[in-house]
């Protein structure tokens, strides 16, 4: 399915849970206003209507959340049970919290009926959404007719896809090639020759037309792409043939020269942006509130150790970028002269990772143990070395020993926390922590940053998973 065409399913689906939860409300009120309970239950309409504003809210929220929408046409009705349970209950836990930070005195049984209305409804609209949206989009939406350039295997894979989402209004009107000829598929399907396409586009409905084809017979192939110009036909282009297996393919502009562009980490500058100003707002919120207790630490330190309170050491940041790294020190101040002699002891195959490593201080395994040897990054995120949330920066002498495909998460300005922190830190070996560093790049948003920081707090306050 075209990215359009799925952006759009998940709007319908957010939509239909506006007017759902919207409806669940309104029937838990009228339910529990015609209970004869011995406390009376009345909203007035001014609160009514911000707790519906409010109830939507959050019930959307958590469904984009929990990547609700995502699945919600092809998921197995015992998935949609579980996940749209989980939305209904957590949805009537942010009315509770709303209740209490509003100080209303909203009635029990009223949020159960809520939430349970809005599972029925949920449920009953979700396990049948495929059927629903096909039946509107063939009674209400129009077709959308596709023509592919091309006969080969790359070509018949697309036509095969296009046929898959015929479900989303798609239609494979045919194929253009040199020679004329049927195309057996799932379906028949016509092969035009390519000079029979001016008369196509005047005879048939055709919206947009795909090249997939080698890219040697792409030069050859402008006049059929000023025609489609021309005509006001939108063209795509088939790229697999370049061997750019993680990027992401988009169109760019140097001045006036196009530039397709593949980019193998997150490149929305606007994303980044948003990012950046996240983290310099909690890194310099987090330095003042915990400015008093690294002080403290850095005293403690002194006392109980000889050698500075902070350690600092280069590291390698956003593309290879060295960079000074902060931490309050946690071993003896020759730490780094003993390190090759203490090598065969390291668990990890490239990064130097030692349980009960003999050179800690007195204090420096419940620093470590509760990430508070790590509170001075702060100061690296606000210069912006390092961002809160990305791949852990790594030492030039590890990057050296990088396999290729490790080397991408260079790509990615590092973090304080990442994947690996809230998925085992210590306890996952080194070939896993890269793969969910490279599952972080390939699925980076905003709202995963947000994830691995809420992960992250009852990870540091219980020292879970560090050694």
């Amino acid at each position: 399915m075209f990215s359009g065409h799925y952006r759009k399913v998940k709007a319908i689906f957010g939509l239909t849970d506006v007017f759902l939860i919207s409806a669940a409300f309104i029937a838990a009120y009228q339910t529990r206003t015609r209970l004869h309970f011995e406390r009376a239950f009345y909203l007035e309409f001014s609160v009514a209507a911000l707790l519906l504003f409010l109830s939507v809210l959050c019930w959307i929220a958590i469904g984009y959340w929990f990547n609700i929408y995502e699945k919600l046409d092809s998921a197995h009705p015992r998935v949609v049970l579980r996940d749209t349970f989980r939305q209904c209950a957590l949805g009537a836990g942010s009315l509770v919290v709303t209740e209490y930070l509003l100080r209303l005195d909203l009635s029990r049984s009223f949020v159960l009926l809520f939430a349970t209305y809005a599972w029925i409804l949920l449920c009953l609209f979700r396990i049948n959404a495929a059927r629903v949206i096909g039946a509107v989009r063939r009674e209400f939406g129009s077709a959308h007719f596709v023509m592919v350039v091309g006969s080969g295997e790359r070509a018949l894979n697309l036509g095969r896809a296009l046929e898959q989402s015929s479900d989303y209004g798609i239609r494979l009107a045919g194929f253009l090639d040199d020679q004329p000829g049927q195309v057996q598929l799932a379906g028949a399907y016509e092969q035009y020759p390519l000079s029979r396409l001016p008369q196509l586009l005047r005879q048939h409905v055709i919206d947009e037309i795909i090249f997939a084809v080698d890219s040697p017979r792409l030069a050859d192939m402008e006049e059929i792409f000023l025609l489609c110009d021309e005509e006001g036909v939108r063209t795509r282009v088939v790229v697999d043939f370049f061997p750019h297996v993680n990027s992401q393919v988009y169109l760019d502009r140097l001045g006036l020269t196009p530039l397709l562009t593949f980019s193998a980490a997150p490149h929305d500058e606007i994303r980044l942006l948003a990012k950046r100003i996240i983290d310099l707002v909690l890194a310099a919120a987090a330095l003042v509130l915990l400015l008093p207790f690294m002080l403290l630490t850095a005293l403690l330190i002194r006392l109980t150790s000889p050698g500075p309170a902070i350690f600092r050491q280069e590291r390698c940041g956003l593309n290879g970028r060295r960079f000074i790294f902060y931490k309050f020190r946690s071993m003896c101040d020759n730490a780094e002269e003993l390190k090759p002699s203490l090598k065969h002891l390291s668990h990890k195959s490239t990064a130097f990772k030692i349980t009960n490593d003999p050179r800690l201080t007195a204090i420096g395994h419940f620093l470590r143990k509760f990430s508070i040897d790590e509170w001075p990054q702060l100061w690296n995120v606000l210069k912006g070395d390092m961002s809160l949330v990305g791949p852990r920066p790594a030492v030039p002498e590890e990057v050296d020993l990088y396999q290729r495909w490790q080397r991408r998460r260079l790509r990615m300005r590092p973090g304080l926390t990442c994947l690996w922190a809230v998925s085992g830190r210590d306890s996952v070996d080194f070939e896993t922590w890269m793969k969910m560093d490279m599952q972080y790049i390939d699925n980076w948003s905003l709202a995963l940053d947000w994830k691995i920081i809420l992960r992250t707090i009852p990870r540091v306050l219980t020292g879970a998973g560090a050694s």
